[in-house]
C-alpha cells in the first residue's frame, strides 16, 4: 500500500501569529512530562506554544529523583515516582494522571517507552492521552538488530548487523572496523568501535550486543512526526556537528532528499507509530543514506527542529484541543543550534 507523501502545509500558523490574536476561546490543558530529568526545552516549547494558542496550560514533571532534575524545578509541580523499570510505575503515575487530571504524557527516555505503550488503555480510561507509538512499533525500535532487518526489508539503507556472539565465530560476517553496542541501549552507552578482529578477545561485551559495520560520513538526526491516526507528517534532518554524551549539542537544519524518501519508507514500515520519534543516519559523499537507530519518542535535539519551525508540542496539544491540525512539513533550514550549560538553583 502507498503511504501518504510528506504533508504539506495546510493553516500554518507562522511566528507571531497566534491562535489568541484570531479570538480562540482559552482552554486549559494538563501536560505530564514523564522522566522530565533535563528536558527543560521541551518543557519551554510546550509552554509557549500554549501560550500562543490561547491555552492554559499546567505543566507536571515526573522523576525517580525530581530533586535533582532541573525540569521538575521549573514545572508547576513535581512528583516522584519509581523507574520504569518498577512493577509500579504505571500505577503510581496512572494515579497522579487520575489526580491532576492530566491530558497528555509525554515520555522522554527509551525504557519507560515499552511500559507505557502497553498500558495507553489504562490511561485512556482516566482521560490521559500517553503519546506513544504502538507496542509493536516500540518494541522493533527498542530492538537495533531487529530495526535493521525491517530497514532492509523496507528498502532503506542499513548498516550490516549480527549478534556479537555471531562476530565471535566467524569474524568474516562485517566488514571491518564494526560499532558494538548493546542492542536495546541508549544515548550511546555502551558503544565501542573495534578496528580489528583481534580486538574481539579483548572486548567483554554482554549476551545482547550486536555489531554493525561502521558508517563514513556526515551522520544526522531527523525528527519525525506522526499524527494519532499514524500519518507521517514532518521530517526535520539536522546535521549533527558536535555530540555530547550522544546528545547533539551544535547541529544545523538541512534538506537532505535521501533523509526525506528514508522517512517515507520507515513510515510505511512501522505500524502504530504515533507522535514524535527521530531516527539517526549516515550519509556518505555520494549522497546515500543508511540508518542505524530508530527511537520512538521526541530526539535530544527535537528543540532546533521547533526552532525552524516544526512545532511538535503545537500539534499535539492541538489533538488534545480538538483543533484542526496545522501539522506539516514546513521548516526552515540552516537553522543553526549552538547548545550552552545552564543552570537551576534552589536550597536545600
Amino acid at each position: 500500500m502507498a503511504y501518504p507523501s510528506l504533508r504539506s502545509c495546510s493553516g500554518w500558523l507562522p511566528d507571531g501569529a497566534t491562535r489568541r490574536e484570531q479570538g480562540l476561546v482559552i482552554m486549559k490543558k494538563t501536560l505530564l512530562l514523564s522522566s522530565a530529568g533535563r528536558r527543560n526545552q521541551l518543557m519551554q516549547a510546550f509552554r509557549a506554544d500554549a501560550a500562543g494558542m490561547g491555552i492554559e496550560l499546567r505543566v507536571l514533571a515526573a522523576d525517580a529523583n525530581p530533586t535533582l532534575s532541573p525540569a521538575c524545578h521549573e514545572a508547576d509541580e513535581a512528583y516522584t515516582v519509581p523507574s520504569c523499570t518498577s512493577p509500579d510505575f504505571i500505577e503510581v503515575l496512572a494515579g497522579i494522571c487520575r489526580r491532576e487530571k492530566v491530558d497528555l504524557v509525554i515520555p522522554t527516555i527509551d525504557p519507560e517507552l515499552g511500559p507505557l505503550s502497553r498500558a495507553r488503555e489504562v490511561f485512556a480510561a482516566i482521560g490521559t492521552r500517553v503519546v506513544v507509538s504502538s507496542p509493536a512499533a516500540v518494541a522493533m525500535a527498542n530492538d537495533k538488530l531487529a530495526t535493521a532487518q525491517r530497514l532492509a526489508a523496507a528498502g532503506v539503507g542499513a548498516p550490516a548487523t549480527a549478534r556479537l556472539s555471531e562476530l565471535r565465530v566467524n569474524s568474516g560476517l562485517l566488514p571491518w572496523p564494526v560499532i558494538v553496542k548493546p542492542n536495546g541501549g541508549s544515548a550511546s552507552q555502551g558503544v565501542r568501535r573495534l578496528d580489528r578482529p583481534e580486538e574481539l578477545g579483548s572486548f567483554e561485551g554482554g549476551p545482547d550486543f550486536i555489531a554493525q559495520e561502521c558508517l563514513e560520513g556526515r551522520e544526522y538526526t531527523v525528527n519525525v512526526y506522526f499524527t494519532a491516526a499514524g500519518l507521517l507528517c514532518c521530517a526535520v534532518p539536522h546535521l549533527r556537528i558536535e555530540v555530547r554524551s550522544g546528545e547533539v549539542s551544535k547541529g544545523r537544519t538541512e534538506r537532505v532528499p535521501a533523509l526525506a524518501a528514508a522517512a517515507e519508507k520507515i513510515a510505511s514500515s512501522l505500524p502504530g507509530a504515533e507522535g514524535p520519534l527521530c531516527f539517526q543516519a549516515i550519509v556518505d559523499s555520494s549522497g546515500k543514506a543508511t540508518v542505524f537507530e530508530i527511537n520512538a519518542r521526541f530526539g535530544g535535539g527535537y528543540p532546533l527542529a521547533h526552532r525552524a519551525g516544526a512545532r511538535f508540542s503545537a500539534w499535539l496539544l492541538e489533538e488534545s484541543c480538538g483543533l484542526k491540525s496545522t501539522a506539516c512539513d514546513v521548516w526552515q533550514e540552516g537553522v543553526t543550534m549552538l547548545r550552552y550549560d545552564s543552570a537551576v538553583y534552589f536550597n536545600g
